[in-house]
């Protein structure tokens, strides 16, 4: 059953408005809600709340996507609590977690960044999954891009998620993998106007609401830069460690730096960096060319005493299969392309066991990937 868009948007405001408040106020007259979407029978929203309220306003947080969920027409609900004034998080490694780890359950928790977008990272990050997912490990994908989420479209994702026990998301599948994504929670049109605590409280929820049971390994699909949301994933979960994806030439590689000295500040091992759209091979003819430069982050990752993982080419089977929503390394698992992610995702696994037991990782992976 659908209903009729005005219909809906005057449900969800009365809805609100039943909600009392601790104080006794009701919320949709209260001024603490922002951002509120209601697209297509998905609905998002963000309460604000003083920071000392957190714990009161989790069960009004949850009445309110009871509510909300009971809705004729609503197909799904995303509601985050969020304090604007709250203070900023301290860069210390020392820095006390206060809560329970809500990835405690995942064996590795490694972030894929980079300082700029463009370059390539989501594409890396489901290539490297499924290439871990071929060496028999338990692999999920959380995109933490809450602007510009690309996972669906890159495991050619459709529908909504369902519950699982509780009221915890179950997490997508898609070729062996389990995904979370915020493209799958509201439309695919839907600008998220939101700000920066906002993002921090929606990542921090995609954590612990989603219901990822068991897994060897969660790849983190981080937004470009160094802010909110690199804060919330490191200082809200163990990371194992940190994989930095780079352009050849000096324009990426400058913010690049500014992720890796970001994870040293919290603590996070660098795993290493990876060379992306090293060079571009011509479908005509074949030959390569190196059209942002050649071997600029190999180098990079050697100043600064990095792994170097590998370089991955441009190629236009490679873009095609993205834009199919079936990976290259799904789609030709033997071929060049998903050589060079198996090859680079046992160099990283490699790194991050050599770490845990104290060791030095190689700082560059023998053998000629490209």
């Amino acid at each position: 059953m659908s209903a009729h868009p005005s219909t809906l948007d005057d449900d969800v405001r009365a809805a609100l408005d039943g909600v009392t408040l601790p104080d006794g106020t009701g919320l949709g007259a209260s001024g603490r809600v922002t951002g509120l979407s209601v697209t297509g029978g998905r609905i998002s929203l963000s309460i604000q709340i003083e920071a000392q309220e957190a714990a009161a306003f989790k069960t009004t947080r949850d009445m309110v996507e009871t509510r909300l969920r009971a809705l004729p027409g609503v197909t799904s609900v995303f509601a985050v609590l969020t304090s604007e004034r709250a203070a900023p998080p301290k860069l210390s490694p020392l820095t006390p977690k206060a809560k329970p780890d809500p990835l405690a359950g995942i064996r590795h928790v490694i972030a894929v960044a980079s300082g700029k977008g463009g370059v390539g990272k989501s594409t890396t990050t489901v290539n490297l999954a499924l290439a871990l997912r071929a060496q028999g490990l338990t692999v999920g994908i959380l995109d933490a891009d809450i602007y510009g989420p690309s996972l669906p479209t890159l495991l050619g994702l459709h529908g909504k998620p369902g519950m699982a026990d509780g009221r915890k998301l179950k997490p997508m599948q898609a070729f062996g993998l389990k995904a979370m994504s915020m493209g799958l929670l509201v439309d695919a049109e839907t600008a998220m106007v939101w700000r920066g605590p906002m993002v921090m409280s929606a990542i921090t929820q995609m954590m612990a609401d989603v219901d990822w049971g068991a897994l060897d390994v969660l790849l983190v699909d981080m937004p470009p830069g160094t802010g909110d949301a690199q804060l919330a994933l490191a200082q809200g979960t163990k990371l194992a460690g940190a994989v930095i994806v780079s352009t050849p030439q000096d324009l990426s590689l400058i913010d690049a730096r500014r992720g890796i000295t970001m994870f040293r500040k919290v603590d996070v091992p660098i795993l290493g960096i990876i060379e992306n759209m090293s060079h571009f091979i011509c479908p005509d003819c074949g030959s390569s060319h190196a059209i942002f430069g050649q071997g600029g982050a190999e180098q990079e990752a050697a100043r600064l005493g990095v792994p170097y993982l590998g370089a991955v080419p441009l190629t236009q089977a490679l873009r095609v299969a993205s834009d199919a929503g079936q990976p290259i390394t799904a789609r030709a698992p033997d071929g060049p392309l998903g050589q060079i992610y198996q090859q680079i995702a046992r160099a990283m696994m490699a790194g991050l066991n050599a770490a845990g037991a104290g060791q030095s990782p190689a700082l560059k992976l023998t053998g000629d990937l490209t």
